[in-house]
């Protein structure tokens, strides 16, 4: 309520479409654009014109259209997004006072590509004091939570929630899978997961891609968990399917910065397994008494709102939650 009254956000007008002002909306990296989007044309109670009121200043640069159109494929050379990202800040730090006032501490950008962290080397000040709010939130990569955000990862194919995920069955309805998994063998964790209990036990439907006459949402509505181990980087859209589908996240991460767990209770509506504990996952979930899985379907159901991408943007949806965790990590800093 108190960032309602009183956060306001200034959006740099500079730079030029489509890597500016706009950004990915019906893909894995739907929130970037979406967000984007939200906070050039919509969001009338955070956003000022004038930057002096502004407690913050959001550089609206897509790192995921920089790799789509500077990136040399299969080279793996980042130089042109950090010269963008260098070029952006020096156009913005010249032409006002604001980024020098902080050395950019009250300036943030968004990014749910992998490579958001290596396009923010392009400056040291974003990489290390501004705010940079990140799905690739690994705190072992220089991510830090004390002023960095992390984003949910949210896949929308055609900019939208798959139909089956929009309203899941009643709580009463059957669940006969202990727990889900498809996905490709990337990473370090997929290979220990698949290894382990790939085609082993009918309990746990894990697979590394699923059989074309079989549905994959239709799988998370009929188990009770859902295993969401990291990829090549940590952070996965399976976790927010999940929680549409009220099947309870099993978090198989290192070091992965849950989203806006600054003021979610993950434990509330989610298991963290470790990755070591992947050989036994069967007796861990199967050790959930059936009280505590009550309470955990019952947290998802709650929660379920705050990572929700409307259009235009609802109170407590995913994109207020964002704004919430940069309000936090701004009351931190005081300005001389």
């Amino acid at each position: 309520m108190e960032m309602e009254k009183r956060f306001k956000v200034h959006v740099y007008s500079e730079g030029e479409l489509p890597i500016v002002h706009d950004g990915p909306c019906k893909d894995i990296y739907t929130i970037e654009g979406r967000f984007i989007h939200e906070m050039e044309h919509g969001a009338k109670r955070f956003k000022t014109r004038d930057p002096r009121r502004a407690h913050v200043y959001f550089m609206p640069f897509s790192v995921t259209w920089m790799v789509k159109y500077l990136y040399k494929p299969l080279t793996y050379d980042h130089t042109a997004m950090k010269q963008f990202v260098a070029d952006y800040v020096r156009v913005v730090s010249s032409k006002y006072p604001f980024w020098n006032r902080t050395q950019g501490a009250d300036h943030f950008m968004l990014s749910c590509h992998d490579w958001g962290p290596h396009a923010s080397h392009g400056n040291p000040f974003l990489y290390n004091t501004s705010i940079r709010v990140l799905c690739n939130a690994n705190s072992s990569e220089g991510f830090s939570p004390r002023k960095d955000v992390s984003l949910p990862e949210i896949h929308l194919y055609g900019g939208n929630v798959p139909p089956k995920l929009i309203s899941p069955p009643p709580a009463t309805s059957p669940r006969p899978y202990l727990a889900f998994f498809s996905g490709g063998l990337h990473g370090p964790i997929r290979p220990i997961l698949l290894d382990h209990w790939k085609g082993r036990d009918p309990d746990l439907q894990v697979y590394e891609y699923l059989p074309k006459d079989l549905d994959y949402y239709s799988f998370m509505l009929r188990s009770k968990f859902c295993l969401c181990p990291s990829g090549h980087e940590v952070a996965s859209p399976r976790i927010v399917e999940a929680i549409y589908a009220e099947c309870v996240p099993v978090i198989l991460s290192d070091h992965y910065v849950l989203p806006f767990s600054d003021v979610l209770r993950w434990e509330a509506f989610a298991i963290q397994v470790n990755v070591s504990e992947i050989p036994r996952l069967k007796e861990v979930l199967i050790s959930v008494p059936e009280e505590r899985y009550r309470r955990l379907k019952e947290g998802l159901r709650a929660i379920r709102k705050h990572f929700v991408l409307n259009r235009p943007a609802k109170r407590f949806d995913v994109f207020h939650m964002i704004l919430h965790s940069i309000w936090l990590r701004r009351l931190n800093l005081r300005l001389v």
